[in-house]
C-alpha cells in the first residue's frame, strides 16, 4: 500500500507543472546517445507522448550527424570539417536527406507505436525553414580571418510555422529533420539546435529542451550550474568556462530567449526520461538557461 500511495504523491507532485504548462508549445531536439541506446529511444517516446496526453504541444526536431558520418563511410565519401561545419557539396547533400530521412521516419514509428500520433517534416515541407548559405570565417592567430565556403551548409533564415501550428491543432506531434530550402529551390543541411532554436523562437515557445550527452552547463570547478542567466553564460563563453562543442548550444538557447522563448534547457539525454525529469520536477536535471540581464 506505501508503494501504491508514493506512486499517487509523486503524480500529485507534477501537478502544478501540468496545470502551468497545459497548453503550452515546448521545442525539444533529440539528438545523440538517446538516439542510439535502443531503451533511451523507447523511454524518449514514452515521454514525448505523455507530455501531448496531459495538454503539452511537444514539437520534436532531431539531429543525425553520426549517422550521417557513418553513410558516408560507407559510401566512400570523405568528410570535412570546417569549424565544426561539414563541407557539405552535391553528393553529401543527397546521403544528408537519404539519412535524416529515414531518422524522421523513425522517430515518428517510436512515438506512435507509444500511442501517440506523429508526423514527420523536412524543413522544406511548406517552406517551414527558409535557409541561405553559410560562409565560415575562421580566424587563426597572427593570421587574418579567412572566409570558406562549406558548400550546402545553411543558415536559418526565415521559419514558417504555419504547417507546425496546423500539425498541432489538429493533435499531432510534428517531428522535424533539419533540413532547409533556398530561394532557388536548393537544399540546405543546418544544424539541428539551430534549427530548434528558430523554430522556437518562431512559435514563441515556453521552453527550448537540447538533449545532449553531458550533464549540462559546468563551472571552472566542474560542478554543475543548475540554473545560468543568459549575461552570464555569455561572459562564461568569452572566459573559456563554457567550452567549443558546448558554445553553440548556449549561443542558440541565449538566442532563443531573446527571440522570445521563456527559458531554454540543456539536459543529459543519456538519463531515462530525462525530459520528464526536467520539465516535472523542482529540480531538474540538467542546465536551465533563462533571461537574466545582470
Amino acid at each position: 500500500m506505501d508503494a501504491l500511495i508514493h506512486k499517487a504523491d509523486t503524480l500529485l507532485d507534477a501537478l502544478p507543472y501540468i496545470r502551468r504548462f497545459s497548453g503550452k508549445t515546448f521545442v525539444i531536439k533529440y539528438g545523440g546517445h538517446a538516439m542510439e541506446d535502443e531503451e533511451l529511444k523507447q523511454r524518449f517516446a514514452q515521454d514525448i507522448v505523455l507530455l501531448k496526453y496531459v495538454g503539452i504541444n511537444p514539437v520534436v526536431v532531431h539531429g543525425g550527424g553520426p549517422q550521417i558520418g557513418e553513410m558516408l563511410k560507407k559510401l566512400g565519401i570523405s568528410s570535412r570539417f570546417v569549424r565544426g561545419m561539414r563541407v557539405t557539396d552535391a553528393a553529401t547533400m543527397d546521403v544528408v536527406e537519404m539519412v535524416l530521412g529515414k531518422i524522421n521516419q523513425e522517430v515518428v514509428s517510436l512515438i506512435n507505436r507509444q500511442g501517440g500520433k506523429a508526423v514527420g517534416l523536412s524543413g522544406k515541407d511548406g517552406e517551414l525553414i527558409v535557409a541561405r548559405k553559410m560562409l565560415v570565417t575562421v580566424e587563426e592567430e597572427g593570421k587574418p580571418p579567412t572566409t570558406h565556403d562549406v558548400g550546402q551548409v545553411g543558415e536559418v533564415v526565415g521559419v514558417n510555422p504555419r504547417v507546425v501550428n496546423a500539425l498541432t491543432e489538429a493533435n499531432f506531434i510534428p517531428v522535424i529533420a533539419p533540413v532547409g530550402v533556398g530561394e532557388s529551390g536548393e537544399s540546405y543541411n543546418i544544424n539541428a539546435d539551430l534549427v530548434a532554436g528558430k523554430i522556437a523562437e518562431a512559435l514563441q515557445a515556453e521552453k527550448l529542451i537540447l538533449l545532449t550527452d553531458i550533464e549540462g552547463i559546468k563551472d571552472k570547478s566542474h560542478t554543475l550550474i543548475p540554473t545560468l542567466g543568459s549575461t552570464e553564460a555569455e561572459r562564461l563563453i568569452k572566459d573559456g568556462t563554457i567550452g567549443e562543442g558546448m558554445i553553440p548550444k548556449v549561443e542558440c538557447c541565449v538566442a532563443a530567449l531573446h527571440g522570445g522563448v521563456k527559458k531554454t534547457h540543456i539536459i543529459d539525454g543519456r538519463v531515462r526520461h530525462a525530459t520528464l525529469l526536467e520539465i516535472f520536477t523542482k529540480e531538474g536535471i540538467g542546465t536551465e538557461v533563462v533571461r537574466w540581464t545582470a
